[in-house]
């Protein structure tokens, strides 16, 4: 069974990455012009919030703050090491003001 998470899309700023309650641990919502993209909130290496992290919008990626391992906006790979995991990503689409995510 799949849920949505719901926020204002003039609360996910430009460049740069916010938290919304949902999923397992949380859900990572980066924002690069007028795409959107929702990962999970929580590095596969120390199990750190993503959504404190810095979004690099040429490469699209966010970097973790604990070890500075980076992830891909667009499939959750990981770009470095020390993380050798993805994270999940989920499906996110803009509805009139709000952006939503679908957690299956």
């Amino acid at each position: 069974m799949s849920s949505e998470v719901r926020v204002k899309l003039a609360d996910v700023p430009d460049g740069a990455a916010v938290r919304a309650q949902g999923g397992p641990h949380g859900i990572c919502i980066a924002r690069l012009g007028s795409d959107l993209y929702a990962i999970a909130d929580r590095c596969s290496h120390q199990l750190w919030p993503l959504s404190d992290g810095e979004v690099d919008p040429f490469a699209c990626t966010i970097e973790c703050t604990k070890h500075g391992s980076t992830f891909s906006l667009k499939d959750g790979s990981p770009q470095c090491l020390p993380a050798t995991r993805p994270v999940e990503v989920y499906p996110v689409r803009v509805e009139g003001d709000e952006v939503v995510v679908t957690i299956e």
